[in-house]
């Protein structure tokens, strides 16, 4: 596709500021969402600004040519989890998290430092287009359930009827985001998702003053007793009511250091290492897709080892404060491809805007007020380009060939239909196990000859 901006490319000031705040829409709820699940203690502020730092390590990594944004990893809400059980105290769990984040950051050191000596030849022969793309799709529509899922749900009730409201509302949000992408002009085209937002969440907000002034709990969409909890805990306007130091993890986590044991220790590394392992997969296979977005390889420029480097010790980096392990957000890339704008510098203003934001408490209130279905609105689009990027990597493979048909229909049926395994505590997610099956039917099939193909 034709980039507005191209990865070097520095807009203007204002338009860098509104740009990093369509990131930051775009990535946030689902980075705040972490800490909410996994609870004890961890906040979404703090989340914001791991998020923020990580971002800013993984740009320094990259030499400031990937542009997608970090935020706090799902596929670590287990290993977390693990780590706070088998902890005795909060804060030893929460010196547990920081400690695992940097058990998985190790292993792409590690993998990074073996790539950096044999190169990344061999890992385009086990991954070539006809696994790649297909693994691309699968994670975009691998998150497709998600998506609709949001868009039926209401945030206050789930009276019956209420979804159809809710399900209006995130309609709303996609109709205005594709009619600005497509029609918008200048400006108005590189801000999809923040005129998309801003219109579902203002329709949502309309019904939900109408339904608690009728008493219709059906038309009641948003949570605004968010801004209350959050801006005014006890009941009375304060400084924190504005603006609030986060509660970084560090702070609690450090205390925790008089009470770890060998056997809390292995905990959580058994707990971390096998899942950064497995996010391994997931993180070529985004670095493929952005690659094909921005029109560039970068797992050769700046190299796989450098986003390797930068993924790793990012997470490190943002678990120390907000304690969630960062990864690279399908989001961002979506919104990188929806929007041409691939400007580095509009990832380093959000991370940035992220750090800021995360003491400004209304601004963290409005976040965690966003409603799921204006979420799962947005997310339709982004999650659809992503399995559309995917599915243009296989426009040069000829599927004539069986060797190639096999394999790319081995990835869609076992990423569709969600297979995964688990070992133990480990889960080899639906992506990673259809890429895995990807990668075997290929190398299986790699010896069958043209000629003896077409007999």
């Amino acid at each position: 596709m034709k980039l507005v901006y191209d990865v070097e490319d520095k807009p203007e000031f204002g338009q860098i500021v509104v740009f990093a705040l369509q990131q930051m829409l775009a990535i946030l709820a689902a980075t705040i969402a972490v800490p909410v699940i996994i609870g004890n203690g961890l906040t979404p502020a703090a989340a914001m600004f791991g998020a923020g730092v990580g971002t800013l390590v993984y740009v320094g990594f990259t030499k400031r040519k990937s542009p997608v944004f970090l935020g706090s990893s799902f596929a670590f809400i287990g290993s977390m989890s693990a780590a706070f059980a088998g902890a005795a105290t909060m804060q030893l769990g929460m010196l547990g998290i920081i400690l695992g984040a940097f058990f998985a950051g190790l292993v792409y050191v590690l993998i990074a430092a073996l790539i950096g000596a044999v190169g990344v030849d061999w890992l385009n022969k086990l991954m070539p287009p006809v696994v790649i793309g297909p693994t691309v799709a699968i994670i975009g529509l691998s998150l497709a359930g998600n998506a609709i899922g949001d868009l039926q749900k209401s945030d206050v009730t789930d009276v019956s009827g209420s979804s159809y409201t809710a399900m209006f509302c995130g309609l709303v949000t996609l109709a205005v985001t594709m009619l600005a992408s497509t029609y918008g002009r200048k400006m108005l085209k590189l801000l999809p998702f923040v005129l998309g937002i801003l219109a579902g969440y203002g329709t949502a907000v309309i019904f939900t003053v109408i339904g608690t002034a009728a008493d219709i709990e059906a038309l009641r969409i948003v949570d605004l007793s968010v801004f209350s909890s959050v801006m005014f805990p006890d009941g009375q306007v304060t400084l924190s009511s504005f603006v609030k130091l986060p509660d970084l993890v560090f702070l609690e986590g450090f205390k925790g250091f008089g009470e770890l044991t060998g056997g809390y220790l292995v905990t959580v590394l058994v707990a971390y290492v096998p899942v950064a392992l497995v996010v391994f997969a997931e993180h070529v296979a985004d670095h493929k897709n952005l690659s094909s977005v921005i029109g560039r390889d970068l797992l050769k420029e700046p190299g796989l080892a450098r986003t390797l480097l930068g993924d790793g010790v990012g997470s490190m980096a943002g678990a120390v404060f907000g304690g969630c392990p960062n990864t690279t957000y399908g989001e961002s890339v979506g919104c990188v491809a929806i929007t041409g704008n691939a400007s580095v510098v509009t990832i380093i203003a959000a991370a940035v805007g992220c750090i800021l934001f995360s003491f400004v408490t209304p601004f963290v209130a409005f976040i965690d007020s966003i409603p799921a279905c204006v979420m799962g609105g947005v997310c339709i689009a982004l999650y659809g380009f992503i399995a559309v990027s995917g599915l243009k990597m296989l426009k040069d493979v000829d599927l004539d060939r069986n060797r190639n048909l096999f394999t790319a229909s081995v990835i869609f049926i076992a990423g569709i239909g969600g297979l995964s395994v688990d070992f133990g505590s480990v889960t080899l997610t639906e992506v990673a196990t259809a890429l895995v099956l990807g990668i075997l039917t290929n190398l299986l099939l790699s010896k069958k000859s043209d000629s003896k193909e077409s007999e």
